[in-house]
């Protein structure tokens, strides 16, 4: 039997596990909430009326968070040339080519981030079993295949997040820290869940955003009213 120390027991007494909150409300709780002893992530779940089996309904896109997530990603850079340069001006933590995938290869994986040059992704394929499971395969469609390289790896840094939906039909996502404050909270939620609601794929009838709920680390859960939030969103 599992069991709940005090400080968990305080928080079940906070949230009505029976209510659905409004975003203002959850972000209020959610910061109530998250008492431990460092600064707890703050993440939005959303459950799709979606079925990932199928291509045409898989959700995924980027996004940049206003306000970022309060977490500074360490990004990878491999490409050639001046194309190393521009990177390291423009903040990337690491930068090389071929090398770098014999390193990821061997075993290092100290960064959150990749991105590739479009001639150099023959090498980078070949890290698809390594890096695709953990999220970081670089691809067109997140703008991480690019000869811009400067542009994203300073969208990364400012707070750029990709979102994707899992095997489960589920959406997870940081939107920041407890230390941000309400308004940074609602800005990021806001940007995100209008981001999600614009990704619906065409093949989706129904029900589209099923359930939704808002909670820190080290917290419980709090429910989020469906129809309130995506009209919060979409004012």
């Amino acid at each position: 039997m599992t069991v709940k120390s005090k400080r968990f027991k305080a928080l079940l007494e906070k949230v009505d596990p029976a209510r659905k909150y409004d975003l203002p409300e959850a972000v209020a709780l959610v910061k109530e909430c998250a008492n431990a002893k460092f600064d707890e992530s703050i993440e939005l779940h959303v459950r799709l009326g979606v079925d990932p089996r199928h291509a045409d309904q898989q959700v995924r896109s980027t996004i940049v968070l206003p306000h970022g997530t309060g977490h500074t990603k360490r990004v990878l850079v491999i490409a050639g040339g001046e194309k190393l340069r521009e990177a390291e001006e423009a903040g990337a933590d690491f930068v090389g080519g071929e090398e770098k995938a014999a390193e990821i290869e061997g075993g290092w994986l100290d960064f959150d981030a990749v991105i590739a040059t479009p001639d150099v992704m023959k090498v980078v394929g070949r890290l698809g079993r390594i890096l695709g499971p953990r999220g970081m395969m670089p691809s067109a469609k997140t703008n991480t295949v690019t000869f811009d390289v400067a542009g994203a790896v300073k969208e990364i840094k400012a707070g750029r997040v990709e979102f994707r939906v899992d095997k489960a039909g589920i959406i997870h996502n940081a939107v920041g820290r407890a230390s941000f404050t309400a308004e940074q909270l609602l800005d990021n939620l806001r940007t995100l869940i209008r981001a999600i609601v614009k990704a619906r794929p065409s093949a989706v009838k129904g029900t589209y955003l099923k359930g939704a709920a808002l909670s820190s680390t080290m917290g419980i859960g709090i429910k989020l009213d469906e129809s309130a939030v995506q009209k919060d969103s979409a004012e």
